[in-house]
């Protein structure tokens, strides 16, 4: 049973504490997310999440998620005062906020002794987008409960609503998804993972406002309109003894664009206390180029393609990070559990972000907390 919690929740597609109804509870989870750049961005994200298990079988999730967003309309080029067409860029006088996106996701699982099926939705609406998604999951068990194999499907299929007249641009952009993987328990302290993605990508895939500008002429970004790639994941994790675990990562990312990536992430948690557990995690990321970006300043107008977005260019980054989980010890708390996260992030310097966000590379911050309350 350990295999197919820790497979599904490889697949990122649901939580660990929602999959064998013989150990969910109902659960309510009430949280906060903040994202904040030297870019001047600013995302505020409350979240709300329901558990429900309707029979030993079947487990129902709700999860309703508002992310409210300053400088929504980024700077573009670096220069101040010129914003693109979303809703107004960085100080306005239209309020705090310039756009509002609200995202609701809806799964059901099912599983028995050696099956475990997932299947959902997904829908998000902001002012000039709207994203629509559907996923399956299945997973098996075999070896008497020590090896799983799962299959992930999943099909976005999205809208965006630009707040100006593109003629002859596509308004969709599409998605396919199709994860293989299989998870070994190799001893009880030991349990390997291998996950193979397989994903296509097609219509409008460009930022709709995006743009290059010279002195003498301007133009929006424009890619290709299909992308073809491969990510394969190795993950390991090992427990170091009663209260200490790590977890390891590896992914390689290639795709038809020429972009190739790798990311290595470690984590480490502790349970300091019965009731207490620290985490300690870092990632390194790094890519190279697509094959159609240039150097900013050699670009020319009949270039078939033009790119804008700091991810089409080479880059590197390093994510480092902590989180806790608490469980009050008083007995009228015993059905709640606080958790949160602080994460920072940094980019190498780029002549992509100087260009577009007046600054040489990008400082993030994240930061996360709430509170699970068992019914």
């Amino acid at each position: 049973m350990q295999v197919v919690l820790f497979l599904l929740l490889l697949l990122l597609l649901i939580p660990l504490f929602r999959l064998f109804g013989a150990e969910v509870s109902d659960k309510l989870f009430v949280g906060f997310g903040y994202y904040g750049d030297n870019g001047k961005s600013h995302v505020f994200s409350p979240i709300v999440e329901l558990v429900k298990k309707l029979s030993r079988e079947w487990i129902l999730t709700v999860k309703e998620r508002i992310d409210a967003i300053s400088a929504a309309s980024i700077k573009n080029g670096g220069r101040v005062f010129q914003v693109d067409s979303v809703a107004g860029a960085s100080p306005s006088k239209q309020g705090l906020f310039q756009d509002l996106r609200s995202a609701t996701t809806l799964s059901l699982t099912w599983t028995d002794v050696d099956n475990t099926v997932s299947f959902g939705g997904y829908f998000s609406r902001e002012i000039d987008y709207e994203g629509k998604s559907v996923f399956l999951t299945y997973i098996r068990q075999l070896n008497l409960q020590n090896t799983a194999l799962g299959i992930s499907l999943s099909q976005a299929n999205d809208r965006w609503f630009p707040r100006f007249k593109r003629e002859g641009c596509p308004k969709s952009r599409n998605e396919r998804k199709i994860d293989l993987s299989i998870t070994q328990l190799w001893s009880p302290t030991l349990m390997f993972s291998f996950i193979y993605s397989d994903i296509y990508s097609y219509g409008f895939l460009p930022s709709p406002y995006h743009y290059y500008i010279t002195k003498d002429w301007a133009r929006f970004e424009s890619y290709p309109n299909k992308r073809k790639a491969s990510a394969y994941t190795l993950r390991a994790v090992k427990l170091l003894n009663e209260r200490t675990s790590l977890n390891l990562m590896y992914r390689y990312y290639t795709d038809d664009w020429k972009i190739k990536s790798h990311t290595i992430n470690a984590e480490v948690y502790r349970d300091v206390k019965r009731n207490f557990t620290l985490g300690f995690r870092g990632r390194l990321y790094t890519q190279t180029k697509s094959f159609f970006a240039k150097s900013i300043g050699n670009y020319k107008l009949n270039d078939p393609y033009i790119a804008i977005d700091y991810r089409m260019s080479a880059f590197s980054s390093i994510t480092l990070g902590t989180m806790f989980i608490y469980k009050p010890k008083k007995r009228s708390l015993r059905h709640l559990k606080f958790k949160g996260s602080f994460d920072l992030y940094f980019t190498s310097n780029n002549e992509y972000i100087k260009t577009w966000y007046g600054v040489s590379n990008l400082n993030a911050i994240f930061l996360t907390f709430g509170v699970d309350y068992n019914f």
